[in-house]
């Protein structure tokens, strides 16, 4: 409690009002705190809001491009799949190769993962673009509203950190050539302090 009326009462907005003792710097840095506590905020929100939607906006599309095809096994299917190595990522699974029919009736090969054991014929569903080409499965709504959220806040925080941290620079640098300040005017005023005349 002691220090709180050491300090005195808290002075809201306190850089903005009339006194004789405020200087230009303490001017500017209120208006430097001020810009950059907006741009922080209004350019976070806005970059972050901007990412997610393109992102959004990307998965979607990608959505609507892809459909399911009923694709059948050509060949027997390994029952154990290759010895792995330390670089392989394949869960498990290897490499098929499947025919499907396109919507215009024309035959398509490829080669799809699958997991071992599966005999030929066997039905498998592959996902192919406009083009009747193989591609991954496309991300479920869920998915993509999940990563365009995830996106949005770190591009969100990244963009707010540029004027968060120039801001706090800017500040600093305000400080230390108001601290310059002080320093020259107590060396010019330093020894008249004890004359009585």
């Amino acid at each position: 409690m002691p220090l709180k009326a050491f300090r005195g009462p808290k002075a809201w907005l306190w850089r903005w009002r009339r006194n004789p003792l405020k200087r230009r710097a303490d001017v500017v840095e209120a208006w430097v705190v001020l810009g950059a506590c907006l741009l922080t905020v209004l350019g976070g929100v806005l970059a972050g809001l901007a990412a997610a939607g393109s992102v959004q906006h990307a998965l979607a599309r990608e959505r609507d491009g892809r459909r399911p095809a009923a694709a059948r096994v050509v060949e027997k299917v390994p029952d154990t799949a290759p010895a792995r190595n330390s670089r392989s990522s394949g869960g498990g699974r290897v490499w098929v190769r499947v025919r499907w029919t396109a919507a215009d009736g024309s035959a398509h090969t490829g080669r799809v993962r699958m997991q071992p054991g599966a005999e030929a014929g066997t039905p498998v569903t592959v996902w192919t673009d406009r083009r009747d080409r193989l591609v991954n499965r496309p991300t479920s709504v869920a998915e993509a509203a999940f990563r365009a959220t995830l996106i949005g806040i770190l591009v969100g925080v990244s963009a707010a950190a540029v004027p968060c941290v120039g801001g706090l620079a800017l500040r600093g640098r305000l400080e230390r050539r108001r601290l310059q300040e002080w320093d020259t005017e107590w060396a010019r005023l330093g020894p008249q302090w004890g004359r009585t005349v």
